[in-house]
């Protein structure tokens, strides 16, 4: 797919207001949003929260190593 042009863009926009009401797009659009900054901010390396830890066994022990 080699990229959308502006009218194409238009005919997706009278979609979207046919299927949700034009009163539902600034919360539809807001949803979005918070969505791919949440994405973005998951995607993120080096994040002490995407470091990987040792797996646990059913005990909570870490597993020795041998």
């Amino acid at each position: 797919m080699a990229g959308l042009r502006g009218w194409e863009w238009l005919i997706i926009l009278a979609i979207v207001l046919l299927l949700w009401g034009a009163p539902k797009l600034p919360g539809l659009a807001k949803s979005m949003g918070e969505s791919i900054r949440v994405f973005r901010k998951e995607m993120k390396p080096g994040d002490a929260k995407n470091a990987q830890k040792p797996a646990e066994n059913e005990q909570g022990e870490k597993p020795s190593e041998k």
